[in-house]
Parts: C-alpha cells; structure tokens; sequence
C-alpha cells in the first residue's frame, strides 16, 4: 500500500493548480512593465501564477490595503511607503520575514545597500524587502546658472548664496516645497534628527535652523513656497524660469528631462555640516495572514525582482535606483563621470533610512503643515515646529 500512496501523492501534487499570488503596488505609470514582469515570473516557473495590479498612489493604496485586511482579501505582496510600512509593522498587519531573510544567500543581501536593507527592519525585525529606492537630488536651470555665472551648490550654505545672484526680474530662483521627506534631509545634513527613539524632535536646534533657511529665503524673495498640493503648477513655474532650482526624487529625473524651453541640470542634495541625504521608496510586503504558499511565491516572485537582468530593465524604465551594489555600479559605469545618475548612486552610501517611529505617518502631516505655516508667513520657524511638536505629542 505504500508505493501506492506515495504515487497517488505525486499524481495529486502534478496535478495541482499553481498557487495564486496577488500582488497590489503604486507604479501606475509602469504598470505595464510590472505586469510583463509577472507574466515573464509565471512563464519561468509552474507552482505559482503572479496578478500584478496598480492601486492608486501611496496613500491610496494604503487605505485599500486596511480596507482589505478587514475584509480578509488582502494581497499576498504588497508595496508600502516607507512611512506607511513602519506603522503598518507597528499595528501587527505584516507577516514577519525574519526566517525568509535568513534563508536568502549572502551573496543577494551583502550585495544591497546597508540603508536600503536596513529600511526594512523594525524594531530588529523584518518586515520588508526592497525594490523601489531613490534619493532627493537638485535639479536645476543649467542655462540661468551658466548666464550668472553660478555652479552647482554642494551646501545648502552655497545653495541660498547662489539664489541670491539668480534672483533677478522677479524670479524666486528655489522651490520650496512643504514636504516632510526633503526637511529630512534638510535636518540631517546639519547632524539632527526629526525622531529620536519613538518620539518627535520637530523643535530641535536643527530642525529650527533648517526652517528658518528657508523662510529665511522666502523673505529675501530667493524661494517659492509651495504645498504638496502645488507640485504641478511648481512645475509650470519651473518652465517658465519663474523658478531655478528644486528638490525632487532622482527618479523624478525623466519627468523633468521633459519639461520644454530649458537645460536641465542634475546636482547631488546638497550637504551641510555632513552629506546625509533621506532615503526614499517602498519595502515590499506580505500583509498578516497570507497563506503560507502564497508567502512562498510572495518571496520567490520578489527574488525573481532582484535578478541583475530585472532590476537593470527597471531601473532603466523608471528612473529609480538599483537596491543592489553590483547592478547599480555597473549602470553607473555606462554613465560619464560627474553624471547625475552616478552621484546620486553614490549617494545612497550615505543614505539616511526614513524615521520608523511607528507614528510617524500621524505626525508627517502635522510636520508639512508647520512647515507650509512657517513658509507663509503666519508663524516664525520656531513657533510653527513647537505647536507641530506640541500636537504630535498629545495623547
């Protein structure tokens, strides 16, 4: 009887269905590729079959996956915002990973970036893998700084110095946006932190220094304040010469190679006291409660991600940077030396993981709303982050 059960198994399990895998992420704008990635994933192999499907934007995606995790319909792979997975982690919605990355051989997780790996842990546990990485860099008017005879600022000291030269007919030569991602930045190259241990730090010497350069700035008439809400006509004003310089995500970079009438130019975020830019993207996921198989083709499905191939094709697509040392230097290699691509590559060396607090993604809008304040004028740098501190405090 016993050959004859161990050959009923093998029939039952070669005539299995492969195991479903949903994975819901936020790259609407490549959705295509995504899709062709799983296609070109389920073609490779027969135990699971990979849905790909765009969901919105980062904050949308994150309130259809509560809605989900509710309803018990979640996917078996998620993509989350680094903010969004640190209190996703927090609140107990995510499978730990701990085991899985243990599994991994050395040879994949030696070769990510130290930041980039290390943004998926909370608490000394993982819950994320990487996949989408980027950094903040200075994109530029190449022509308006060539004609006032400017070069690139490395500082944010040069940086509002050279505005001062840019400043004519009118033009507020900086951009600046009221976004808690950049102000990271901006407070880490001084040597501070917006969260220490689980609490804010938005009154810190740091953080007020950072916020007055840059109401500072706006007094002076050498930056525009902007919300998040007005990137798109930040944009126009871009164009236009209105403005000459702003802060954006380094796969931003196609978006601006776009705009008409000017010479772009790419700069590395400028340092201050050190050279810490703020890392940005997502962590890849595996919502609670998926079903062991389909945790299995999460991670096989994520590996196939990580393949030199794969990540060169989308590194290439979308203008993001490669999780991986070795493909990432090897990009760089077909980049001149001083490219914008290569300096900010080299940045993630430097790279500074996004605060994992896990009520950082409560306090983010109240940090963005002290900084729109300060910016227009109602309340001093100061003032604003000590109410912003205040409030993010509160039971």
């Amino acid at each position: 009887m016993k050959p004859l059960l161990t050959l009923t198994l093998l029939l039952g399990t070669a005539g299995a269905a492969p195991t479903p895998v949903v994975f819901w992420h936020s790259m609407q704008g490549v959705s295509s590729l995504i899709e062709g990635y799983a296609s070109d994933f389920n073609r490779s192999q027969t135990q699971y079959v990979v849905t790909a499907k765009a969901v919105g934007n980062y904050r949308e995606a994150a309130a259809r996956l509560q809605d989900a995790l509710q309803a018990g319909t979640a996917p078996a792979l998620f993509q989350a915002e680094f903010t969004t997975f640190t209190a996703l982690a927090a609140q107990g919605q995510l499978e730990p990973l701990d085991r899985a990355a243990d599994d991994l051989p050395p040879a994949l997780t030696q070769d990510l970036y130290p930041a980039v790996w290390r943004a998926g842990e909370v608490e000394g546990h993982r819950y994320g893998l990487p996949w989408n990485v980027s950094v903040p860099v200075l994109y530029y008017n190449a022509g308006a700084f060539r004609k006032a005879g400017v070069s690139a600022p490395a500082t944010w000291s040069e940086l509002e110095t050279a505005a001062q030269r840019l400043k004519t007919g009118g033009r507020r030569p900086l951009v600046a946006v009221a976004d808690a991602w950049t102000f990271e930045g901006l407070v880490a190259v001084r040597g501070g932190q917006l969260v220490q241990g689980n609490r804010p730090a938005f009154d810190s010497p740091e953080a007020v220094a950072a916020l007055e350069q840059l109401t500072r700035m706006v007094r002076a008439g050498t930056a525009q304040p902007r919300t998040l809400d007005q990137v798109v006509g930040a944009a126009l004003d871009f164009t236009r010469g209105q403005n000459v310089m702003a802060v954006a995500s380094i796969a931003n970079q196609n978006d601006f190679a776009r705009l008409p009438f000017i010479q772009l130019g790419v700069a590395p975020f400028p340092c201050e006291k050190r050279c810490a830019p703020p890392l940005g993207g997502a962590n890849l996921v595996v919502p609670r409660g998926t079903p062991a198989a389909e945790q299995a083709g999460a991670l096989a499905f994520w590996r196939y991600l990580m393949d030199p191939a794969r990540l060169n094709s989308w590194v290439k697509a979308t203008g993001y940077l490669s999780p991986r040392r070795s493909v990432q230097a090897r990009l760089s290699s077909a980049e001149a030396p001083g490219s914008a691509r290569r300096a900010a590559a080299d940045q993630l060396l430097m790279a500074q993981p996004r605060p994992t607090a896990p009520q950082y993604s409560r306090w983010q809008p109240l940090l963005e709303a002290a900084i729109s304040s300060a910016l227009s004028g109602r309340q001093s740098a100061e003032a604003a982050l000590q109410d912003a501190q205040r409030r993010a405090t509160q039971p």
